[in-house]
């Protein structure tokens, strides 16, 4: 790396729901050269501007020839991806020296033990940092959003709004506060703090990459409770209270439940699992309470919660999830 600025990035996953948006921030900022890391046979539409580099997945030289010369490399994987290929990836970077790694994490906080032992896919993430260091070629900044916003609120088992029924579910007393992130807040995150410094310049030693070398940065969109999405919900549909069926059911209950649903083969099970989990009134799921975030380093704009909501709804009509 030749300048104390990341130049190169590749990005797995660049026509996924967040990779897309990751992939248009960084090439917005002009500072970065995009490499979008697919499939031979991927049918993905990938933004304008990227590199393609077609890959077979399963080995890991493919891998390595993709993100040699890269000086970042970006994994974004949906749950139901292989889960070998996050460690080939890992291996192929440190195979050709990639200088920094963003693991796939984009999740509530991976760094509570609370939360890693209740939710069993957020375990496999601990392990792929371990991988990276005890490789030795790379460093990591593992990235905290919460869940998507856009994603989450669509699917009612996710957040319990159900727009079609006009029900919605609150977990507990429904005021328990979790932080979580837009698709685009996400892009915009990825992209600032990897045009940041990597060592520090002048007197400013907070704004560079080696402050988060090998640990955790929290971003969010907002820190907010069922009942401040129903709100919203409410302006956004031009509803009232009144027109929407309200229960509500202990969180610790919803995750039990879940679980039972998922060993039973209903796949909604797993959401209601893993969203539950993160409304327990323990701050689990408040790391912006917890651990703070990196918002105004970076610049983040605050977002327009109705905005997001209606986009969420429209996501609604779209997706084949139920709940």
């Amino acid at each position: 790396m030749a300048t104390n600025y990341i130049k190169r990035v590749a990005v797995v996953g660049a026509g996924g729901n967040s990779g897309k948006y990751i992939a248009e921030a960084l090439l917005k900022t002009g500072k970065h050269a995009v490499t979008a890391i697919t499939r031979a046979d991927s049918k993905s539409v990938l933004p304008d501007g990227v590199e393609v580099k077609k890959v077979d997945y399963g080995s890991r030289t493919s891998l390595a020839d993709a993100v040699r010369g890269h000086d970042a490399l970006v994994i974004t994987m949906g749950t139901m991806a292989p889960p070998d290929t996050q460690s080939t990836l890992l291996q192929a970077a440190a195979d050709v020296s990639v200088p920094w790694v963003l693991p796939n994490e984009w999740s509530p906080d991976s760094a509570n033990e609370a939360l890693l032992k209740d939710v069993f896919p957020f375990q496999k993430m601990p392990k792929a940092r371990e991988e990276i260091e005890k490789l030795g070629k790379s460093s990591y900044i593992a990235v905290s959003t919460g869940f998507w916003y856009e994603w989450s609120l669509a699917v009612s088992a996710s957040y319990g709004f159900d727009f079609v029924k006009r029900e919605v579910t609150l977990f507990d007393d429904g005021e328990t506060k979790t932080n979580t992130t837009t698709w685009p807040q996400v892009g915009r995150a990825v992209a600032a703090l990897l045009s940041l410094p990597i060592k520090p310049e002048g007197e400013d030693k907070e704004r560079c990459l080696e402050r988060f070398k090998n640990g955790h940065v929290y971003v969010s969109s907002f820190t907010i409770s069922q009942k401040d999405i129903l709100e919203s919900v409410l302006r956004v549909t031009e509803t009232s209270i009144d027109d929407w069926k309200v229960s509500m059911e202990p969180s610790d209950e919803r995750y039990i439940n879940g679980i039972k649903a998922m060993k039973s083969g209903d796949r909604m099970g797993f959401a209601r699992m893993m969203y539950s989990r993160v409304f327990y009134p323990d701050d689990s799921g408040n790391f912006e309470k917890t651990k703070g975030t990196i918002n105004e380093l970076l610049g983040l704009p605050k977002e327009d919660i109705d905005e997001a909501t209606k986009a969420a709804i429209k996501r609604s009509k779209e997706t084949s999830w139920g709940g």
